[in-house]
């Protein structure tokens, strides 16, 4: 299963999950700035905070698109706890 790693605000986010939709690949789904565990997951996946990443069976095969992404902020201090 493909699992997508993204940011509501990041055109390239949206431009990668059109194209997953558009070839009907299954994947999920998850908004690194609305849900802190996927940010952290983000981060130990590929020590960045670049958007989009898209991971199959817990590799990254790729990050951005077409060599674009969105730097997505790193939590606050309040939001690691």
């Amino acid at each position: 299963m493909l699992e997508l790693f993204g940011a509501k605000g990041c055109p390239y986010t949206r431009e990668l999950r059109e194209s997953l939709l558009w070839d009907g690949e299954e994947f999920v789904e998850y908004d690194v700035e609305e849900d802190q565990k996927a940010l952290k997951q983000l981060i130990a996946l590929t020590g960045g905070r670049t958007v989009p990443v898209l991971v199959e069976d817990r590799r990254v095969i790729q990050i951005g698109v077409s060599g674009r992404g969105c730097i997505v902020a790193p939590p606050s201090s309040e939001e690691i706890k």
